[in-house]
């Protein structure tokens, strides 16, 4: 956890401005192989109602942040993508409590090849997790489902990659190994003999090395006050690999900016992982508030 919170300050002190982006001219002709970017959000919702309201309802006040960096390394037909997601939200109701309603932590690396402008050669490793505890409420009484590297996936992927444009890039892996964590299975376990997020009882972790991933990512304006931003990943082991086994996840969120200051965002994510659920899940926020950013981009030709 520590090195989540050194890398989360390093990026931090980039001093985000917003909506600025650094010329290319700043560097006086000279060629710049980094390219950087830094999207920091804090988004409130609340409703406040008298305790004789008769309509019905309860106070609340929600609050998300998300956190987004990007550095980029190209020189020749050599680039190194580094990015880090972060995404939180809650919700504190009257009678009710804390609430957790978002919650992702996603880590990528990625070093490529170009073999021509659009295609290359990759290795990628990627973590994908959350922050804080998650629970269930049958009957309002929180039952304990995940916490943080419970589960926690880290994938490696060796493939090709096709890059048309900076906004769009589609990884395919033929072998992409998985690393599946659960810490402290028995938390989970209503019975001794449950199999958690796909780990078998007694063990921490599982091992899927004979296994295949896709992954495409789209940054892409919708005029000249709005964009989207989307992340689908799918994975499949070869040994079980049949439809009804086939993990896809789909992150969505939309940011539109209202003025220089304020911007709504409508967040996503579409899950379905036998290992967790039998069923598709979905979660979604929509909210007002802040977006910082800053944007350097490299000079270097591709």
């Amino acid at each position: 956890m520590k090195k989540l919170l050194t890398l989360l300050v390093a990026l931090a002190g980039a001093r985000p401005a917003l909506a600025q982006t650094v010329p290319a001219a700043a560097d006086s002709g000279q060629v710049r192989y980094w390219g950087t970017s830094l999207k920091v959000g804090l988004n409130v919702n609340e409703s406040l109602l008298s305790d004789n309201w008769k309509g019905g309802g309860a106070s609340t006040v929600g609050v998300s942040a998300l956190f987004n960096g990007k550095a980029t390394y190209h020189r020749e037909r050599h680039t190194w993508a580094n990015q880090a997601d972060f995404l939180f939200a809650f919700q504190y109701a009257k009678g009710q409590g804390y609430r957790k309603t978002l919650d992702r932590l996603w880590l990528d690396s990625n070093y490529g090849y170009d073999l021509t402008k659009k295609w290359g050669l990759f290795t990628a490793v990627n973590l994908l997790t959350q922050f804080a505890p998650g629970y269930q409420y049958d009957n309002d009484q929180p039952r304990l489902v995940s916490s943080f590297l419970a589960p926690g996936y880290i994938t490696s992927s060796y493939g090709i990659e096709y890059h048309p444009s900076a906004r769009f890039k589609l990884r395919l892996s033929p072998f992409s190994p998985r690393l599946t964590v659960v810490r402290d299975l028995a938390r989970f376990q209503g019975t001794p003999t449950d199999v958690i997020y796909g780990v078998d009882p007694g063990r921490t972790v599982r091992w899927e090395v004979l296994a295949a991933q896709a992954l495409a990512e789209l940054d892409q304006p919708l005029g000249p006050n709005a964009n989207l931003k989307a992340r689908y990943v799918l994975f499949g082991n070869y040994e079980t690999f049949t439809p009804q086994k086939i993990d896809h996840r789909l992150d969505l969120t939309i940011t539109a900016k209202v003025n220089k200051y304020i911007n709504v965002s409508l967040s996503g994510i579409l899950l379905y992982d036998y290992d967790q659920d039998p069923g598709v899940q979905y979660s979604q926020s929509l909210a007002l508030g802040i977006l910082l950013s800053r944007e350097r981009a490299a000079t270097a030709p591709r």
